[in-house]
């Protein structure tokens, strides 16, 4: 079933290059698997372009594109849904949305920049090493999803649910998890610089691993930790 949603991950066709091709379309406008080029070496990048940008305007529910790399700038993205689509290293600048709906889509990389996904519902994507700033994911469904390695700066995600997300080795910077459900939620070694949780329920939430404890309690105790053993 899954398997239906994803985009194809079919490879440029220049013969060194590893990039995902792009998502190319057929006489009727609709999508196609056939064999293409990456955002770097397709023959015509501004009409592959405007393909894409009238494609998502165009339909209310979109699955399985590959447009990664592209730029998308003041566009609204409300009442979308988008299944299994890969957007990663793309640049998000200014886009304002409600009732968004994401799941199973590819986000590594990524840019945002003043956006905003307010009572979005975003389940099982991939936001790994992205950068958010003043962006807004308030009052959302954020389940199990990948925010590991990500830098936010002065981004709001409070009154969302995120159950289940990872926060690994995040930055986060001026950016509030307010009055949101972050149970089994893991912020392991993020780096932390004003970051609020106030009626957040923190006690289930994780923010230390099993080795962090046992290092903490050792630095604690005067012992010293050579190659996994105490001396």
């Amino acid at each position: 079933m899954y398997n239906k949603l994803m985009f194809t991950l079919n490879k440029c066709l220049v013969n060194y290059c590893n990039n995902h091709a792009l998502s190319t379309f057929d006489q009727n406008g609709n999508l196609c698997s056939s064999d293409s080029y990456c955002l770097d070496h397709i023959p015509n990048p501004g009409k592959i372009k405007d393909d894409i940008y009238n494609y998502i305007a165009t339909h209310d529910k979109i699955v399985g594109l590959n447009a990664c790399g592209l730029i998308f700038s003041n566009i609204d993205f409300s009442n979308k849904k988008f299944f299994g689509c890969n957007f990663t290293n793309c640049t998000f600048l200014n886009i304002h949305s409600e009732n968004l709906l994401l799941r199973m889509c590819f986000f590594d990389f990524a840019i945002f920049n003043d956006c905003n996904f307010i009572h979005s519902k975003n389940l099982f994507n991939s936001f790994s090493m992205a950068t958010f700033t003043h962006t807004l994911y308030t009052s959302s469904d954020l389940v199990q999803n990948n925010f590991n390695g990500i830098k936010a700066y002065q981004c709001s995600f409070d009154d969302s649910d995120l159950l289940n997300s990872r926060f690994i080795n995040a930055t986060l910077v001026d950016t509030s998890f307010r009055n949101c459900n972050i149970k089994k939620t893991i912020f392991y070694n993020t780096n932390r610089t004003n970051v609020s949780f106030k009626m957040s329920n923190t006690r289930e939430a994780l923010f230390e691993s099993e080795e962090d404890k046992i290092n903490k309690n050792n630095i604690e105790f005067g012992n010293s930790i050579v190659d996994g053993g105490i001396l």
